[in-house]
């Protein structure tokens, strides 16, 4: 939470006027605050990112048995929706340049399956993907683009943010995001129209009736007032959080470049990052597990790159279109601690460790 208790304010707010269910004010600014601040004209609070990816599938006329493309370096909460609406993803592999989705394995992928709903991509770890090139092949195959903003809120693409680029954008909330309203999502769009949709569906579907009644399946996905009163004060320091995010990613490769076979994520000179996580890969005689491990003997705790969902149980039946870069990703690919509370002592502690290995 803030330093500044902002969000106690709003969670007080909502506790005196009694407004504790999924409405209220807290509902409302938070929306509005958001589409204020990414510059996009309407949006909806729901109880998680996941279920903005469903409602924006949904939104976009995904229905059973269509197909999907979606990156495979990416966490499982992207490509799940997916199967919620009983349709087919197709998982596309990633590049080097951005590690987001691959626009060449996304054309190829096209030329396969000519007849697609919807290109989900991700703009993981908080790094844009190449959008000009994404929009450029969905606007050829007239095909709907939902942008998975989950971890790049406050990201900017050559000056916009990220998000509000495809038909539909999600942002989430979750504990380990760049502001958190605990648990939580939004899906943003410029199509006002569609969004009036998503909140009827996702109030479970009522009709304006004077009794219960129910045309369409509805969900139970609307943010609690309480929850959202969390993200209007956190979103108040979201610039904060983004700047200090840049510095622990500084000091990482201020401190870790001259090891050899330490490779940083990618940042374009189109990409203004948030610094969600602070990436690197390792090339060299230090493999990712020996890292993790001796981090974890000083009780610091690293990760592996996510999983590619081609190469999980769940979704091995699936195709996938690329050259396995997701996957090399994946083997080298270590996310370093990067929470925004962490001082100048605990990355030193990360450093040292970490450069203790390459004295061995």
């Amino acid at each position: 939470m803030s330093e500044e208790g902002y969000e106690l304010n709003y969670v007080k707010e909502a506790f005196h006027t009694n407004w504790i269910s999924p409405l209220g004010p807290n509902v409302d600014e938070f929306e509005k605050a958001v589409a204020l601040k990414i510059g996009i004209k309407s949006a909806t609070a729901l109880s998680s990112g996941t279920a903005s990816i469903h409602m924006a599938l949904k939104a976009a006329g995904v229905e059973k048995g269509d197909i999907v493309f979606c990156p495979s370096l990416t966490f499982s909460a992207t490509a799940n929706p997916i199967i919620y609406q009983n349709s087919i993803p197709v998982f596309i592999d990633s590049d080097m340049e951005t590690w987001n989705m691959c626009p060449l394995a996304l054309e190829e992928a096209f030329r396969k399956y000519p007849n697609v709903k919807a290109v989900l991509v991700v703009h993981l770890y908080g790094l844009s993907a190449n959008l000009d090139r994404i929009m450029e092949i969905c606007d050829k195959y007239k095909v709907s683009l939902i942008e998975d903003a989950a971890e790049s809120l406050g990201t900017l693409y050559k000056g916009k943010h990220t998000g509000t680029f495809g038909d539909f954008g999600i942002f989430s909330f979750n504990g380990n995001k760049i502001i958190t309203t605990s648990g939580g999502g939004m899906l943003v769009s410029n199509n006002e129209e569609r969004i009036k949709k998503v909140k009827f569906w996702s109030t479970q579907s009522k009709d304006p009736a004077r009794f219960y009644q129910h045309s369409e399946l509805g969900f139970n996905y609307r943010m609690s007032n309480v929850v959202a009163g969390i993200g209007r004060g956190q979103l108040k320091v979201l610039d904060q959080r983004v700047q200090q995010k840049k510095y622990i990613f500084g000091y990482y490769t201020r401190e870790l470049a001259g090891l050899d076979g330490i490779e940083f994520m990618p940042i374009n000179e189109w990409n203004e990052p948030n610094y969600w996580l602070s990436c690197i890969t390792l090339n060299g005689k230090v493999k990712p597990l020996d890292l993790i491990e001796a981090l974890e003997k000083e009780n610091i705790e690293a990760r592996h790159v996510w999983k590619p969902m081609h190469l999980q149980p769940f979704y091995k039946n699936y195709d996938y279109v690329g050259n396995n870069v997701s996957e090399r990703l994946f083997k080298k690919g270590i996310c370093l601690p990067s929470d925004t509370k962490m001082t100048d002592k605990d990355l030193g502690r990360v450093v040292d460790t970490i450069k203790r290995l390459w004295q061995k």
